[in-house]
């Protein structure tokens, strides 16, 4: 087996002072927090079957009015939308703030977890408040004979208040999470809401020259799309992980992609079916072996000009490495894709595909640097593993028995 050399280096930055890490290390003063809120979920577990076992003893003994019923289901409402917000800021605020929990494949990680940062945090926060100002204010109106009128009208105002302040917020982690909007061509809220059919057939699409201009700048080795992947084949898969990453929705935060299992799975192809789905939604596509992108950030550096390569492919929203695992690289080709991956953290998406689970991939990428290109690809990566056998060994089986 062959290794990846790169050429010689330009001088390595300076490590990380003793001071830098020190001051990082005190995110884990935060900790204990977090514990304290799990304690504050436990008080919310205990008054929600309180409120539910006074609702049961009051409806048995016939003393429960339907206003009464509504109150306090309103109330027992009340009290799981607060604890989700609890959820949320536990595992959330735990996960962006303080250290990774590592729920990457696991099959209960929830949906909003996969893409989590601090501004995606805030209005989901936010947009949960708002939900349980909603509750109050319902709350009010329904006992309305025994709410005094300014109540009402402080809690309408103090409601809209809320409404206001989370679509500010929503408008403000739009442009935070995407600064590079004008380098990137991103096309319209409408454009980037690809759908994906739930029986096949093309997605609502930019069809024109511009797409096509696109897709083949981006150097795809074939052209295959995601409806023309044999769902079939791979013996286990996750169709919903695969639906989902079809509508896009991780190049906006932006998140990034790792398709694992073995060689002949269909990695390369529902890399490419992404690819395309993304060009023809407007965004640029790059397209390249690990072995190609290697080759292309050694020359930059050898040239003097890494920073400049990497700045230049912010222009595109989406960068495709393929076949990671079948080549190993040295230190020094470990440190350039850790520069790539690095410089693309929260500024643009990466789609990866490999023979080997992430947590393996030290046994591809040699040096020090593997570690940390590993976590920072994996913080905001949704991970789809095909099993299965290879469908080019199934073809020529098949070519061989007729």
């Amino acid at each position: 087996m062959r290794t990846v050399q790169s050429p010689p280096r330009a001088p390595s930055s300076p490590p990380t002072t003793t001071l830098g890490y020190a001051l990082f290390a005190t995110r884990w003063l935060q900790a204990p927090l977090y514990f304290g809120l799990v304690a504050a979920q436990g008080v919310y577990v205990y008054k929600f079957f309180n409120e539910l076992w006074t609702l049961v003893l009051r409806c048995l003994t016939g003393r429960a009015t339907e206003t009464y019923v509504m109150l306090a289901v309103l109330k027992l409402v009340d009290v799981v939308m607060i604890a989700n917000l609890l959820i949320m800021v536990i595992v959330g605020g735990y996960e962006t703030f303080v250290s990774r929990i590592g729920l990457q494949g696991h099959r209960d990680q929830p949906e909003w977890l996969s893409h989590v940062n601090s501004n995606v945090l805030k209005v989901k926060l936010a947009t949960a408040i708002v939900g349980i100002s909603s509750v109050h204010l319902l709350q009010m109106f329904v006992d309305v004979h025994h709410t005094e009128r300014h109540s009402l009208l402080w809690g309408t105002v103090i409601h809209m208040a809320f409404i206001v302040s989370a679509a500010i917020l929503w408008y403000m982690s739009g442009a935070a999470t995407n600064p590079h909007a004008d380098q990137h061509q991103q096309p319209p809220a409408a454009a980037r809401a690809v759908s994906v059919p739930a029986q096949g057939g093309p997605p609502a699409a930019d069809d024109g020259p511009d797409a096509e201009e696109r897709v083949r700048a981006a150097g795809f080795p074939v052209r295959r799309t995601l409806e023309e992947f044999d769902a079939d084949h791979p013996r286990a898969f996750d169709r919903d992980a695969v639906a989902r990453l079809g509508k896009l929705d991780f190049l906006a935060v932006p998140g990034n992609v790792v398709l694992t299992g073995p060689p002949g799975t269909g990695k390369t192809h529902l890399a490419v079916g992404l690819g395309l789905r993304a060009c023809e939604a407007g965004h640029r596509v790059l397209f390249a072996t690990a072995e190609d992108w290697a080759a292309r950030l050694s020359r930059a550096e050898s040239a003097g000009r890494l920073a400049e390569e990497l700045a230049d492919l912010d222009a595109y929203p989406l960068l495709i490495v393929d076949e990671v695992g079948y080549v190993p690289f040295d230190a020094d080709t470990t440190r350039l894709f850790f520069r790539l991956v690095s410089h693309r953290y929260e500024r643009g998406s990466l789609i990866v595909t490999s023979d080997r689970p992430p947590h393996r991939w030290g046994e591809v990428f040699g040096g020090p640097a593997a570690p940390a290109m590993v976590d920072r690809l994996g913080h905001h990566a949704e991970t789809v593993r095909i099993d299965g056998d290879s469908y080019r060994t199934r073809r020529a089986t098949a070519g061989w028995a007729e």
